[in-house]
């Protein structure tokens, strides 16, 4: 199962900047790739950035791309996202899944593990 490190929440402030953990255990991570989505409160899931199991490949939807950043460390089977610049409209449970197969297209939700979710206020 794919568990966040902190499940406990974030609060920050609009600009600042914030990383999640997710560490996979109870399953083969590094061969997969792996995908953060997140959920907005009354709307439904949304893909944001994927990245290939080696890590090489990194795609982001448009609304974070430049400023949240993929990366994963296959010898802890864990993943990050850096996200900066934080936005009042990227308040959300935040999800780290895992695919079955080595490459992940933008959009793609046939994952097979998620993790419980983290969740992210974005508020002054």
């Amino acid at each position: 199962q794919a568990q966040p490190v902190d499940p406990g929440g974030d609060l920050v402030q609009p600009g600042e900047s914030l990383t999640l953990t997710c560490v996979g255990s109870g399953y083969a991570f590094s061969p997969y790739a792996m995908s953060w989505l997140r959920r907005a409160s009354g709307k439904g899931l949304e893909w944001i950035a994927g990245i290939n199991s080696a890590g090489w490949r990194t795609d982001y939807t448009a609304s974070v791309a430049g400023r949240f950043t993929a990366t994963r460390d296959n010898d802890k089977n864990t993943l990050y996202l850096q996200m900066n610049n934080l936005k009042a409209e990227d308040t959300a449970v935040y999800y780290c899944v895992r695919f079955s197969k080595s490459y992940v297209n933008e959009g793609d939700l046939d994952y097979d593990y998620r993790g419980q979710g983290t969740q992210v206020t974005v508020s002054s």
